[in-house]
């Protein structure tokens, strides 16, 4: 019997994204099959994570012993705050150096070329390089240059990238959006300030754009800031307690493409 290909697509929400760990988790339980990932900024780092084989118990602890001085190198502002070079050397050390079509599953990361406005997907090439320019949140993170491009944060083309699970062949997509604004959010820093302007700007995009996946799962977790690094065991079990409520729907959908 045939199966259907089934796609995820990984949206943008800095901590927030820590719930896709939770969404996976409980689809793989679940025994429904990740044939291919599509993800932007968060997503893409999830999804190259997955990607290289990384069992979920394994991405769970790391997750929980996130700590965010581990990653972020602060250099005097001129493109960004966060030079990224911490965060690019720690991907490529957790996905062994490999290139993107040396994962598992094919999996697409989403960028946006800062020069054209263009959305940039990579499905092959060093993952480092790919994941590095998808989570550089405008203003915070120092683009990325590369293959004679400025690279900045996924999310600002294509929040949740359906159409892109599509493109690589997805018959069902489960879109999971962790990007919902908090409403009356503490404002303290420019992180904040910058941050809480991309959620809004991109609610206001995705409002205007229906997401056409078969499924979309969207954890609540607006509570959280897109920095709370200390709630990341809540987020994720928030992921997995939204995914659930879904898992009835996937297998309907899954049968009727049977048919």
């Amino acid at each position: 019997m045939e199966h259907p290909k089934i796609g995820l697509a990984l949206g943008a929400g800095g901590a927030r994204g820590f719930a896709h760990l939770g969404v996976i988790k409980v689809l793989k339980d679940a025994g429904i099959p990740i044939d291919l990932i599509a993800g932007s900024s968060m997503g893409a780092l999830v999804a190259s994570f997955y990607g290289a084989g990384i069992d979920l118990d394994r991405l769970y602890k790391f997750s929980l012993a996130f700590r965010r001085k581990y990653f972020l190198d602060f250099t005097v502002p001129k493109m960004g705050f966060i030079a990224g070079k911490k965060v690019k050397d720690f991907v490529r050390m957790f996905t062994h150096g490999k290139n993107i079509e040396e994962l598992d599953i094919p999996i697409g990361i989403v960028a946006t070329d800062l020069l054209t406005g263009e959305k940039v997907v990579f499905k092959q090439g060093p993952i480092a390089e790919a994941v590095r320019g998808s989570i550089s949140i405008p203003g915070i993170f120092v683009p990325e240059k590369y293959n004679g491009r400025l690279l900045i944060d996924g999310g600002v083309s294509d929040r949740v990238p359906v159409s892109v699970a599509k493109e690589m062949g997805a018959d069902i997509v489960i879109a999971v959006d962790v990007s919902r604004v908090k409403r009356n959010a503490e404002i303290t820093s420019i992180y904040d300030v910058i941050m809480q302007s991309i959620d809004i700007m991109q609610t206001e995009v995705l409002s205007y754009r229906k997401m056409a996946a078969d499924t979309i799962i969207r954890p609540p977790v607006e509570q959280y800031s897109s920095r709370s690094f200390t709630n990341i065991d809540e987020i994720i079990a928030i992921g997995e307690e939204e995914a659930k409520k879904h898992l009835k729907q996937i297998e309907s959908e899954i049968k009727m493409w049977k048919g």
